[in-house]
């Protein structure tokens, strides 16, 4: 297959709600679909098996997160929950490195790649040295991500994160977190820093993010969003809201309301917003939401694993509301594991099952699919999501012969890719008309792994040594 060719013949791929056979796509030179035709013959196109899907966006992604993945698995005597882990993840990053945290997020970008994923966003709070004194360059730690994104060849959009204080109502950050704060001038400084250097390199889009309603005080919203519309106008906006028990009581007691409920009274959330999680939210609060436009990111598999609690999707769908996944922690890197436990999380507590799918998409696995990617796409402010004219050319395909595919007919054969089996089928990845993954095998993998394996090994070791 040339990367260099702009016309691709599919053996299958899902278009809309179709699986369509045979389909002939071109795509120009921007890396944009021109012209999708089923039941078309080859002509001179590079034939591709399988079975073709659009990428899928991971919206929300702390890179450095997957240093710490399966070592934290060990109880320590007290009870643990979100907050017990924050712990040990304040003690992870203590001494990182910029040449750490690049070696560490461009192994993870290359496991992406290679699991289906197109496209990340990264929510970046890691900015000063360790014990919290700023870099000369308060960029250093981004461009760490900027450059690791590069050589995966995964399109980045960076999200720096303002995070002012520890808690609702405080006035400073702890010890551990001195590495994240920044004042609002700092803030605005590097995110003037990073506007440059974004619109100086291929493959990165900014977007601006709150950490949370207990790290950034209310009063300090507004004018952040109109720094952003100086700087990046129009960039997306993304926060972590509702995520664990405790946070909601503590906004209900400052704020006298939820944090969603107070969010969307407080501040102008619309399309241009990603609210990630929103574990914790009352049936009013996911009409609002879903009426506001805003993107919910999901990230399962890591709400999971903290414990945090599980989403409320059917009463979300039902309102109209749009979501992504993101892998978060990077407990697990793989797209179909966070749609799976989406999925059968719900039927565990709604004592149903398919309540991902509806009336005009009845195939529970394509609907997730199709909407996750439709929705992380949004949230990262990309022009993807979707095999349709006009959207830039990010193409999964997996081996319709692997074992757990093989023999379903027509859309069944997606459904059985995201609930049937867990060794990858993903054989090629395409991004923007050109071939990342070749044969489940990333084109630069061995190079990057080379360089980077020996350092993030060593860490790892240290880490778990602990």
């Amino acid at each position: 297959m040339n990367p260099q060719n702009t016309t691709y013949h599919f053996q299958r791929a899902l278009v809309e709600n179709a699986l369509l056979s045979d389909v002939r796509v071109q795509i120009d030179a921007a890396g944009l679909i021109t012209s999708i035709e089923a039941d078309a013959p080859a002509g001179g196109a590079d034939k591709v098996p399988g079975i073709a899907l659009p990428g899928m966006s991971n919206l929300h992604s702390h890179a450095f997160q997957r240093l710490m993945a399966g070592l934290t698995e060990r109880a320590a005597g007290q009870e643990e929950d979100f907050w017990t882990w924050r712990a040990t993840m304040y003690k992870t990053l203590a001494s990182l490195t910029p040449k750490d945290v690049e070696a560490i997020a461009s192994l993870l970008y290359v496991e992406m790649l290679k699991a289906g994923y197109t496209r990340v966003g990264e929510f970046h709070y890691l900015h000063h040295r360790p014990g919290g004194v700023a870099y000369d360059d308060p960029t250093l730690m981004s461009a760490a991500v900027m450059r690791a994104a590069n050589a995966a060849g995964m399109p980045l959009t960076h999200l720096p994160v303002l995070y002012m204080v520890s808690g609702f109502g405080r006035q400073d950050v702890d010890p551990e977190q001195k590495r994240f704060a920044n004042t609002f001038d700092q803030f605005g400084d590097l995110l003037r820093a990073l506007a440059e250097q974004a619109a100086a390199t291929q493959g990165i889009t900014l977007g601006l993010a709150f950490h949370s309603l207990r790290a950034v005080p209310g009063p300090v919203i507004e004018p952040a969003l109109r720094l952003r519309d100086e700087i990046i106008p129009g960039a997306m906006v993304h926060m972590h809201v509702a995520e664990q028990r405790r946070e909601v009581a503590d906004c209900l007691n400052y704020y006298g309301a939820h944090p969603i409920e107070w969010l969307l009274a407080n501040a102008p959330v619309d399309a241009r917003w990603c609210i990630v999680h929103a574990t914790h939210m009352t049936d009013q609060e996911a009409v609002a939401l879903a009426d506001s436009g805003a993107v919910v990111g999901l990230c399962p598999t890591t709400e999971a694993n903290l414990g945090d609690g599980i989403f409320g999707l059917e009463r979300f769908l039902k309102a109209g509301g749009k979501f992504g996944i993101g892998s978060d922690s990077h407990c697990s890197v793989d797209p179909r594991e966070e749609l799976r436990l989406l999925e059968y999380s719900q039927r565990l507590i709604t004592f149903e099952r398919n309540i991902g799918a509806d009336q005009v998409a009845p195939h529970t696995g394509v609907n997730l699919w199709r909407r996750a990617a439709s929705g992380g796409a949004a949230a990262l402010g990309h022009n993807a999501g979707s095999l349709e004219v006009g959207r830039l050319a990010d193409i999964v395909v997996i081996d319709d012969q692997h074992a757990s595919i093989m023999g379903a007919e027509g859309l069944a054969a997606i459904d059985s890719f995201i609930f049937c089996g867990h060794n990858n089928p993903v054989r090629y990845v395409m991004i923007g008309g050109k071939w990342l993954v070749r044969g489940g095998v990333h084109v630069d993998e061995e190079e990057i792994f080379g360089q980077f394996r020996p350092r993030v090994e060593k860490l790892r070791a240290a880490l778990s040594g602990r």
